[in-house]
């Protein structure tokens, strides 16, 4: 009678702990992104040695390190070794496609990836530890971190609910994210760069300006337009990337057997995972809330 009330704590406290960290580096991301549109620093674009470059590289660095705490004890080894391969594969796509006359940006692939493979605290930190790295290269994509976090999330969350199990699911969610995404991203466009950082949608933005629109209603129409298809497109590169993993490697990601993530995914017994999280040195509880 007693067993269940001595071994039910130890499962809680981590679980708590792990929801109080992501929350804490969902506030944080949220935070700066609050201080880039109200103060609206143009100097951030001097790169990190200016005073509000250093301001929002902590802000959105601290939420970053939160989300991985939080979801750390529960990542396979498999994910730890993605995520530097998806920073470095968001910044070489995005800043080929950037300087491109293409009116997309691609540069989220690797962050949907994480997102699918580990969660939505996996995949907004993946988000905006690509723009913090790529912002020592390119300074003027350090103020979009926090919309490439949620775009993580977002892509964790539409995996978490199924949006993977139908093929022609993904672009919807990808549709659906980029709308929310280019409405977030707006505002540090234009209050805090002054546009887009692309040449394809910086001349999309030249055109709406041309016909009388302000420079915030431009860059919004502007992501309306580029966003939502460029996030379709990531989607469903990222559903193909995943279903063309050998079906034993898609099983090493908890987060996709805790919830059938894909197509013919069986959700493993709660003790079978256990175990297999025990064995593999992580926690008890599989469960991704990140």
């Amino acid at each position: 009678m007693s067993s269940p009330s001595l071994t039910l704590p130890s499962q809680e406290r981590p679980t708590a702990r792990r929801r109080l960290l992501e929350i804490l580096g969902a506030l944080a991301i949220a935070a700066t992104y609050v201080y880039l549109v109200l103060n609206q620093p143009a100097d951030i674009t001097g790169g990190p040695g200016s005073a509000s470059a250093l301001i929002a590289l902590t802000g959105f660095l601290a939420g970053a390190v939160l989300l991985i705490a939080a979801v750390l004890p529960t990542l396979p080894a498999s994910t730890l070794v993605l995520i530097p391969v998806a920073l470095v594969l968001n910044i070489i796509l995005g800043q080929f496609v950037g300087s491109t006359l293409v009116p997309f940006y691609l540069d989220a692939i690797g962050t949907v990836l994480i997102a699918v493979l580990a969660g939505p605290a996996a995949g907004a930190a993946t988000g905006a530890l690509s723009s913090i790295v790529w912002s020592f290269f390119n300074p003027t994509v350090l103020p979009f971190a926090a919309g490439a976090a949620l775009i993580g999330c977002l892509a964790g969350l539409a995996a978490r609910y199924g949006l993977f199990r139908r093929f022609y699911l993904a672009p919807v969610a990808g549709f659906i994210t980029g709308i929310i995404a280019g409405v977030v991203s707006a505002p540090v466009a234009a209050f805090v760069f002054g546009g887009t950082s692309g040449v394809a949608t910086g001349a999309i933005v030249s055109a709406f300006r041309a016909i009388g629109d302000t420079l915030l209603a431009a860059i919004t129409k502007q992501a309306l337009l580029s966003d939502p298809m460029d996030k379709a497109i990531v989607f469903t590169i990222v559903a193909v990337l995943v279903y063309a993993l050998p079906g034993r490697t898609r099983q090493q990601f908890p987060f996709i057997r805790r919830h059938r993530v894909l197509a013919g995914t069986n959700a493993a017994p709660a003790g079978k995972v256990d175990a297999r999280a025990g064995a593999s040195g992580q926690a008890n509880d599989p469960t991704l809330n990140g």
